[in-house]
């Protein structure tokens, strides 16, 4: 072999050695699954590069953090470098498939295959007709040249034969150009079109395009990166709520990287299967170099020239075959760092939102640590107040009050810790509470009026009260509600039949005057005015009727006191007389009158006030000297012995 053939053979060598040393693993991966060498994997290996790529853009739009714009920079500019690999490829292969004269399988597929490969046939046999015709026509006229006349006239008539038969055959190939160009274009096939489809896939994406610019490409990226990084890191999650939307925001990144991963090894495992046939075609190749230098050096010049020829077309053989393995040789570098560089970024959103998963888990723990705190806390009210109040109104107003506050405390509690912000839900509230309060103002009045009535000096069921002139009976007292149970004026008052309402925001009005007995007491203050001869001594008159009325008084004088130490009690710091029949004089145009006030209870003002009239008319009848003027007979009034609210 000349100095040539083994140049060559050793360059050819070296690079079998160095394309083949990254791969070796690859040797016993299964032959059967090799796909077909006439392009056909060309396109969908394309496609699946730029869906692979297009999920980029889920990508961003999870990258919501400085930290992951950071990842998904470096896998942006990977994954341009990894697309563009792709295509490279794709050109490198449809380069070597149309220098072999093979074109794509995409016709038989649609079952007109053997129809365009007789179309291809008869233009490329009408083209070599035409370059045949043109070769001899080019003959003719140089023989023309030298010819004698004679010669010149069988010449030119040959000469113009043979430009009507190319004529002819002009036409006939451009014919069938068209109708193989558009046969082409309908099946997709032919090692011309799948370039072209190679670079209409190329415009798909920018990166992969041959006429990128690269300024406006960086520029462009290291404008949306800048952008990307310039968003403000979002505060902390102060609330329950902010905590369980970034969870769900986290997962989504954790599903939109894993898909994103899934697509990439089903990328990655593609790749590998486009590299399997090169791979043998360069061992193949290198198999038959070293073949052709194993030979020894033959004298004969003639097998040299053979020998360096077929040196000559494995080395540009082999070149080709290279220039298709080395784009996916560095996408598969490039896939196996942007697979580490994805893992490392889904290992940081887990590890996040392992951390969120464990501030929820603590911050609902302790939200229903402080819960039960406060239930068990209401729990000891209840329980204390069944235990040291026996009056059972005071009993319900203070289970009343437990139930109001539990809520109010758990309302406060649930709110603050769900909420993201406290500033956001204090003016909710603050706004919450003025349209309530204008649009509740007389409930709200009602209910205020409640605390009042129930107060220390307040009614309970059973008391009489008197709101408005009204006079009844308390029969329930609700929250924005009182029920009275109407009776009739007068010494002896009876049941009307009827039940009176009335707001509980009475008690703030000025004209409606509620009046109720003190706590602990039941009397009134009854009047009886007499009137009598003004010439009679008035101090005999007047010890004589008082003796009267004090007689009666007598019997239920024990009962008063103790309503009068009662009512003691109830006022503390007030000293209250002891109760008595009092006597007053007034001189009127028809006599003397004497008005004489006495205690009585509500539960027998009725037979007291009859017996005391009694006994003050036997009085008069049995002592001659006072005279009871006919004119103007005993009157009794009734004066309320108890308070206003």
């Amino acid at each position: 072999m000349g100095r040539t053939g083994k140049f060559a053979l050793l360059a050819a060598t070296i690079l079998a050695a160095a394309l083949l040393l990254p791969f070796a693993a690859l040797q016993a991966q299964d032959q059967s699954n090799q796909p077909s060498d006439n392009g056909d994997e060309i396109i969908p290996f394309l496609n699946q590069n730029i869906v692979w790529y297009r999920q980029l853009t889920i990508l961003q739009q999870n990258a919501t953090e400085p930290s992951d714009v950071l990842f998904f920079n470096d896998n942006r500019h990977l994954a341009d470098q990894i697309v563009r690999l792709a295509f490279d490829f794709a050109r490198a292969r449809a380069q070597q498939l149309s220098a072999h004269g093979v074109t794509t399988a995409g016709s038989v597929q649609t079952g007109q295959g053997g129809q365009f490969q007789r179309l291809a046939d008869s233009a490329n046999k009408a083209e070599q007709k035409v370059k045949d015709l043109q070769q001899e026509i080019a003959n003719f006229r140089r023989q023309l040249d030298t010819a004698n006349p004679r010669q010149k006239r069988q010449l030119q008539a040959l000469l113009a034969e043979t430009q009507s038969e190319l004529d002819l055959y002009l036409a006939r190939r451009d014919a069938l150009r068209g109708m193989l160009q558009f046969a082409s274009g309908a099946t997709g096939t032919g090692s011309g079109n799948l370039t072209a489809q190679i670079e209409e896939l190329a415009r798909a994406v920018p990166s992969a395009s041959t006429q990128r610019d690269s300024s406006s490409d960086t520029s462009s990226t290291n404008a949306t990166s800048t952008g990307e990084a310039g968003r403000a890191r979002r505060q902390e999650p102060s609330g329950i709520f902010a905590i369980i939307s970034d969870l769900f925001e986290l997962r989504n990144k954790l599903h939109a990287l894993d898909d994103n991963l899934r697509l990439t090894d089903s990328l990655s495992q593609s790749a590998k299967t486009l590299r399997t046939p090169l791979l043998a075609t360069l061992r193949e190749l290198s198999q038959k170099g070293d073949q052709i230098s194993s030979q020894p050096d033959s004298q004969d010049s003639t097998i040299l020239d053979q020998e360096r020829k077929q040196m000559e077309d494995l080395t540009q053989e082999y070149k080709q075959v290279s220039a298709s393995l080395l784009p996916l040789g560095k996408q598969n570098i490039l896939l196996d760092v942007y697979e580490r560089s994805t893992n490392n970024w889904r290992t940081a959103i887990n590890a996040e939102y392992q951390t969120e998963l464990k501030s929820l888990m603590l911050r609902l723990g302790g939200l229903g640590l402080i819960l039960g705190v406060v239930i068990g806390t209401s729990e000891l009210w209840r329980r204390a107040t069944f235990r040291y109040i026996t009056d059972p109104r005071r009993r319900y107003q203070f289970l009343l009050l437990r139930r109001i506050v539990l809520w109010i405390v758990i309302a406060i509690i649930v709110a603050v810790a769900f909420a993201s912000e406290l500033s956001s839900i204090t003016t909710f509230a603050g706004l919450m509470t003025a349209g309530i309060a204008v649009a509740l103002q007389n409930v709200i009045l009602s209910v205020a009026g409640y605390f009042f009535l129930i107060g220390k000096y307040g009614v309970r069921v059973g008391d009489r009260v008197q709101v408005a002139g009204i006079t009844g009976d308390v029969v329930d007292i609700g929250l924005v509600r009182l029920h009275l149970m109407e009776v009739t004026a007068g010494a002896s008052p009876h049941p009307t039949g009827r039940v009176v309402v009335f707001s509980n925001s009475v008690v703030f009005q000025a004209n409606a005057g509620l009046f109720k007995q003190i706590p602990g007491t039941s009397f009134l203050w009854h009047e009886i005015t007499l009137t009598i001869n003004a010439e009679i001594n008035y101090r005999d008159a007047e010890q004589r009727l008082l003796e009267v009325v004090n007689k009666v008084f007598e019997e239920y004088r024990e009962q008063m006191e103790i309503q009068r130490r009662g009512m003691e009690r109830a006022l503390n710091s007030v000293t209250i007389a002891a109760f008595k029949p009092e006597s007053h004089l007034r001189l009127t145009p028809t006599g003397l009158e004497i008005l004489i006030r006495y205690p009585v209870e509500l539960t027998n003002a009725a037979d007291i006030d009859d017996r005391i009239t009694r006994e003050l008319l036997n009085a008069i009848e049995d002592d001659p000297k006072l005279t009871l003027l006919r004119s103007a007979g005993p009157t009794i009034q009734e004066q309320p012995a108890g308070t206003r609210s």
